[in-house]
């Protein structure tokens, strides 16, 4: 067990590859699976929250003096473990303990279940107990030299983080926090000397401008914290690679300019993030203070603070799937050196999400303080968190409150949409975007196309197609060559029998924009079907089965093509194939019946759309946050399951070293580009030069 811990823990090797294979958090509407009568749903991709609601965090404690044996202990520990229950895992570790007090291992899992708890002063004991264990030494060095910082014994801080290994990660997360501890020491000028040498991989500056900057505050030295945030805040790799860090680097040279009267220098670097992002609450809550006159108080103001950032930093940038219980581990020890962290409680909450703790994160989103201008970015997530807990009727309370609250953020229209959306409540969803479509005004922004498209599809679910059409042709005349919007008008229209030319077109365009779509390919096969071009239909039906083999409606139109052209006995088998992948209970007889009787003479048929999974279709929406340059004519991509940034480069770029392509075009990645989500879309940027 102890070495299968060890093994774990991402290397320095690994920890490189791992920031170009960052894949995604969780922080969606709507991220159940789809089936293809519901609509597709919108995405919020900023994480969200807001009071925890007791009736959902409540849990029962257990009562471990029940168990009476080291194996039954043991055995139930990790059990809790591997399900992330850390509460119940440390009971039941410390009754382990009891009967065996020696054991390594026990200990071992007994100490990281408290860190990853966020029991960052009860670890202690165990810490101590376990500092001459090298299975675990990276671990306990950091906490015993960051209570040794805490406790402002700056000497013997840096005599636990000598490192001699040969790990890069971990000699830079120690050398950043010894340095850190020379601050606090008032060895200001020591410290950045010590960073600026550090020698190592190129992704070493990234890390390392951004913390010189900070000493350099904490220090007094406002120059060389000038020169290094500007470097932080202007390199495109930061950017990529450590977008929470970049956030941080930009709001702390904002507030020493503002500090030094320099009020047009502080909104500049504003203007820089706001580039990257727009409607960021934290960025303009900033923005606003600083108009005001004000003088911000800096994020890190000393050693503590400064220390605890560097664990944010590695820990966020290793934010991906795979990670969690890494990043999960950085981020508790951080979060326990600076409690005011907002940001780190909202990363925590997507991680809770993302390992389907969901409780939980509604637990440290209701943590958020009511004045950090994260606030409203973490009730926005805590309402589409609690609808994933099956309380959708708080979830809509909740949201609906917060429009009330701002009527202008778009982004909690877009919230709630999706809580009703996946109610199929499609009546309040039409009612929900018109007030949006208020809000917005007489002029949308390009980014807008998706409150239009969901409007759309709440009045077509409601067979309201004369306020339906208009709504998706805004939203094309918005973003012409959205891939999601093209399919479903022009699939639409072909459904009626009307502007079947157009329509063809559309959903030609769309499979163009996104040829390895098997969702979007199946709808140009069974437009083809249902016009009566059996052949080509049967053409694109066996491509998309290729790219979805194993989608039901998919296989099922499948069948229906190979029957009009007369390959019976392959139709027979597609329509049993379907059987066995789950179809729509109402889909379930009339396959059954096909397989029997075959299919009568030609003509039209009842239309299916396959929307399958979030990842299928057009649920992904681009957040109205998206840069609206971003949203120009560009071909897209909807993110799938287990998608990374470097294979959507190699599969629909045919490099995966593009992938800073990806970044840089697409403004919500070049703030996290961890944070991928099954469903979300993607801009493809144009051939390599």
């Amino acid at each position: 067990m102890r070495q299968n811990f060890a093994h774990r823990l991402l290397s320095g090797a690994a920890f490189g590859a791992a920031l170009l294979l960052a894949t995604a958090t969780p922080h969606l509407a709507g991220a159940q699976d789809q089936t293809q009568d519901k609509a597709p749903e919108p995405a919020v991709t900023e994480p969200a929250s807001a009071p925890a609601n007791p009736a959902v965090t409540e849990t029962l404690a257990f009562d471990a003096s029940r168990v009476n044996s080291f194996s039954g202990a043991f055995l139930a520990a990790r059990t809790a473990d591997v399900d992330h229950d850390y509460a119940t895992a440390i009971a039941l570790y410390r009754k382990a303990l009891d009967f065996d007090p020696a054991n390594l291992d026990i200990r071992e899992r007994l100490m990281i279940s408290l860190l990853m708890n966020g029991e960052f002063d009860e670890s202690l004991k165990q810490v101590d107990a376990l500092k001459e264990d090298g299975a675990v030494e990276r671990v306990t060095k950091i906490v015993r030299g960051l209570d040794a910082i805490r406790k402002g014994d700056y000497p013997e801080a840096e005599k636990i983080l000598t490192y001699k290994g040969l790990n890069d990660l971990d000699r830079l997360t120690q050398a950043l926090i010894t340095a850190w501890a020379k601050v606090g020491a008032g060895k200001g000028k020591e410290a950045i000397s010590l960073v600026k040498g550090l020698k190592g991989p190129d992704w070493f500056k990234v890390f390392t401008d951004y913390q010189i900057g900070s000493m350099a505050l904490v220090s007094g030295d406002k120059g060389t914290a000038r020169t290094y945030l500007k470097a932080a805040i202007t390199s495109e790799e930061g950017v990529a690679t450590t977008p929470d860090t970049f956030m941080r680097a930009v709001m702390a040279l904002a507030r020493l300019e503002a500090s030094d009267g320099k009020k047009q220098q502080a909104l500049d670097a504003i203007a820089v993030a706001e580039r990257l992002i727009s409607n960021y609450a934290p960025l303009k809550a900033l923005r606003q203070s600083i108009e005001k006159g004000e003088q911000p108080e800096q994020q890190v103001t000393n050693a503590v603070e400064g220390a605890s950032s560097v664990l944010f930093s590695v820990g966020s940038a290793l934010n991906r799937q795979g990670a969690e219980e890494m990043v999960s581990l950085y981020l508790q020890i951080s979060h326990a050196l600076d409690p005011k962290s907002a940001d780190t409680l909202i990363l925590l909450g997507g991680i809770a999400e993302k390992l389907d703790q969901p409780k939980q994160a509604i637990e440290l989103y209701g943590r958020v303080p009511d004045g950090s201008p994260m606030r409203r970015i973490s009730e926005l997530q805590l309402g589409l968190t609690l609808a994933q807990t099956g309380d959708v009727a708080g979830a809509r309370e909740h949201l609906k409150s917060l429009i009330e609250s701002d009527p202008s953020d778009i982004r909690s229209y877009i919230a709630y949409g999706s809580v009703l959306s996946d109610a199929k409540d499609y009546a309040e969803m039409a009612r929900n975007y018109d007030k949006a479509v208020e809000m917005i005004g007489p002029v949308p922004r390009p980014s807008d196309w998706t409150v239009f498209f969901q409007r759309g599809i709440a009045y077509e679910r409601l067979k309201e197609w004369d306020k339906a059409e208009p709504n998706f042709r805004k939203a094309l005349e918005l973003n012409p060559d959205q891939p999601s919007v093209l399919n479903y008008l022009g699939y639409s229209w072909v459904d009626m029998n009307r502007n079947l030319d157009e329509g063809l077109d559309m959903i030609r365009k769309a499979v163009e924009l996104r040829p390895d779509d098997g969702y979007i390919v199946d709808s140009l096969g069974w437009a083809y079907y249902r016009l009566g071009r059996y052949d080509e239909a049967v053409e694109e039906l066996e491509r998309a089965v290729e790219l979805r083999a194993g989608d039901a409606t998919i296989n099922d139109h499948l069948g229906d093509a190979y029957w009009r052209v007369g390959r019976k006995l392959e139709a027979k088998y597609q329509w049993q194939r379907a059987l066995t992948m789950k179809p729509e209970l109402s889909e379930i007889p009339k396959i059954e019946q096909k397989i029997r009787e075959g299919l009568a003479d030609a003509g039209p048929l009842p239309v299916k759309t396959a929307m399958a999974s979030p990842a299928a279709t057009a649920p992904a929406v681009t957040p109205p946050q998206q840069d609206p340059a971003a949203a120009g004519n560009k071909a897209s991509y909807i993110v799938n399951d287990g998608d990374t940034l470097w294979k959507i480069a190699v599969d629909q770029l045919g490099d995966g070293e593009r992938f800073r392509e990806l970044i840089r075009i697409n403004p919500e990645l070049r703030r996290n580009p961890n944070r991928l989500y099954p469903g979300q879309v993607l801009e493809l940027p144009g051939p390599a030069n």
